[in-house]
């Protein structure tokens, strides 16, 4: 039977406004937690790259998550910490072995970014349904797929570090395909593709690719042994983990 609604999807949604679709996203079956291996690369301009492997686990979709370096040998140890709230900022922190100190990352600089990456700490956050405006554009094709074409635009006072965000978004199963997303002058800053395998009812995100459109910088990152609904609990995602490499890394 939810096969045969997700079949219907496309039918039902072609005159729906891009508030309509941006929530029919939100609304997407999610596992209760997830963990997963990560490899983050990094290349520049010049093509020299370099390779962090991390290991993270989530929960309440990715509102709460923690993650834990690894590699490279002078990052590990290196820890992040990210917990969403409804009606006040985001709670962020890392942990600095190097400097036995906790950083706590300010609303100030969500636009920041992350572990030198082309992801911004503001990118690792979802976006709340009710703090933007979206307007729905022409549909488009991209890879072959049907898409819905969506600009979202963030209210002024979530402290966006983006003025917009234009997303192809896959008819058929509601996953964000491609992203480009605009600065507050309204230059192009950045290209996303995102990448995923079915698991069950979920539509898992395996491979997200980001471009530096001023810089040429792009980070790929790989999603590998990802874990779903094993039972991860609350605790967890506290300050007292950051110091603590998990066991089954």
């Amino acid at each position: 039977m939810k096969y045969s609604l997700l079949f219907l999807v496309p039918f039902i949604m072609q005159g729906q406004s891009g508030y309509d679709i941006a929530r029919s996203m939100d609304m997407r079956p999610a596992p209760k937690d997830l963990s997963n291996k990560t490899n983050m690369i990094l290349k520049n301009s010049k093509g020299k790259t370099r390779n962090h492997v991390m290991v993270s686990r989530s929960m309440d979709n990715n509102q709460k998550q923690i993650i834990w370096f690894l590699e490279p040998k002078d990052d590990r140890g290196v820890a992040f910490l990210k917990i969403e709230h409804d009606n006040k900022d985001d709670e962020m922190q890392m942990w600095l072995p190097a400097f036995k100190k906790v950083r706590r990352i300010s609303a100030k600089k969500k636009g920041d970014a992350f572990m030198g990456s082309d992801l911004s700490y503001e990118d690792l956050s979802n976006r709340d349904l009710d703090e933007n405006n979206y307007q729905r554009l022409n549909d488009e094709k991209w890879n072959n797929k049907d898409c819905f074409v969506l600009k979202t635009i963030p209210k002024n006072e979530t402290r966006s570090s983006y003025s917009e965000h234009v997303s192809w978004i896959d008819k058929a199963t509601l996953t964000l395909l491609k992203e480009r997303s605009y600065d507050r002058r309204g230059d192009l800053t950045k290209e996303k593709e995102f990448e995923y395998e079915k698991r069950g009812e979920y539509d898992l995100i395996k491979r997200v690719f980001v471009k530096d459109i001023h810089t040429n910088h792009t980070t790929e990152v790989l999603f590998t042994d990802i874990k779903v609904d094993s039972g991860l609990k609350d605790d967890l995602f506290h300050e007292r983990n950051l110091k603590r490499l998990p066991k089954d890394q």
